[in-house]
């Protein structure tokens, strides 16, 4: 039975440091805007305006269509992202009297990972202003809708759910003043969530009574 117990010992100890030594994965929850049918609803976003022109409140932004304007003059949509707007009619003008306000909201959960891990890199573009927030910190800045900004965040994140806000300002136009935004992301990486010590010692502990188990049945068996 010692001999069980000890190869069984070197073998959690040496899992455990490969463990430690720890492969990364990426950031789930990191979705690009538009992933859907154009048409339909983003679900992965959640869009709150501060508009004289409408009202909207933590309701799911809608994916454009590649052929109707503004998608260009607009970055074009691609197969990996699509421009997101605040009602189905993409073109709608708005804030002809005053700047608008429309918050993009994406959340992701790191519940059961080292946070201070965390990274992330992307692109974005948005007509016509956009602050980005990782869990309410600035973490960039951009204007325009004609071509990419990248933005990154390596710190600020949380345990359990973080949230980004994109935040963008639509400035005021007396007609043809539509608004949207785009986000891609390029890479993410998190540390692979590792077993705490007190795992061990219960795959140790079960290991050894299994140990026990074995060595009664062959002795009854003898």
């Amino acid at each position: 039975m010692k001999r069980i117990v000890i190869t069984t010992a070197l073998a959690i100890a040496a899992f455990a440091g490969s463990a430690q030594a720890a492969t990364t994965t990426t950031i789930t929850g990191l979705k690009n805007t538009g992933v859907g049918t154009s048409g339909s609803t983003d679900t992965s976003y959640k869009l709150t305006a501060a508009s004289s022109d409408t009202t909207i409140a933590n309701t799911a932004p809608f994916i454009s269509y590649d052929n109707q304007w503004p998608v260009s003059p607009w970055l074009a949509n691609s197969v990996d992202s699509k421009w997101i707007t605040p009602t189905s009619s993409q073109g709608q003008t708005f804030d002809a009297w005053s700047a608008g306000t429309y918050t993009y909201t994406l959340s992701f959960d790191l519940t059961g990972y080292n946070a201070t891990t965390a990274s992330f890199a992307g692109r974005l573009a948005a007509d016509n202003a956009v602050t980005v927030k990782l869990n309410n910190q600035v973490i960039s800045t951009a204007a325009g809708f004609t071509d990419w900004t990248s933005f990154n965040a390596a710190s600020g994140f949380v345990s359990g759910v973080n949230t980004l806000d994109f935040v963008v300002t639509n400035w005021q136009q007396n007609g043809g003043n539509p608004t949207g935004l785009r986000v891609e992301f390029g890479t993410s990486s998190i540390a692979a969530p590792v077993p705490e010590p007190e795992t061990y010692a219960m795959m140790l502990g079960g290991l050894a009574l299994m140990g026990v188990v074995a060595r009664r049945r062959k002795g009854k068996a003898a």
